[in-house]
């Protein structure tokens, strides 16, 4: 007997098949992809793979396909600070204002102070 696998199945079982599964001193191991990426350079090293004949984000087909859609004004933080972890626990739905704040925690980075406009006398 035949067993047919669901598209999610298909899915992990594609995303498992180029992982290694690594202590990085999160609170769970990381899941970090040794396959494609958006190679090098401003916003690279993000897992890639192809899904349908299209090249995707594999943090986001991860996290998709276990937790469902991202709306188009949400990004994905990796909370465990690492761009090629594809454990899908280990991401979390935000703002881009709240990724960017986070980014700059871990970081170290010193928030800057709004400047406050002045009022107009008339």
């Amino acid at each position: 007997m035949t067993l047919l696998l669901t598209r999610r199945e298909i899915i992990r079982a594609k995303i498992a098949a180029n992982i290694q599964i690594v202590d990085t001193g999160y609170e769970t191991p990381c899941h970090l992809w040794v396959g494609p990426d958006s190679g090098a350079g401003r916003g690279g090293d993000y897992p890639r793979m192809t899904l349908d004949g299209q090249t995707v984000a594999v943090h986001r087909v991860s996290f998709t396909n276990e937790h469902g859609y991202i709306p188009g004004k949400k990004q994905l933080d990796h909370k465990c600070r690492t761009r090629r972890c594809v454990r899908d626990d280990h991401l979390e739905m935000v703002t881009h204002k709240q990724n960017q704040k986070r980014r700059d925690q871990a970081r170290g980075v010193v928030a800057k102070r709004k400047r406050r406009r002045k009022a107009v006398a008339k």
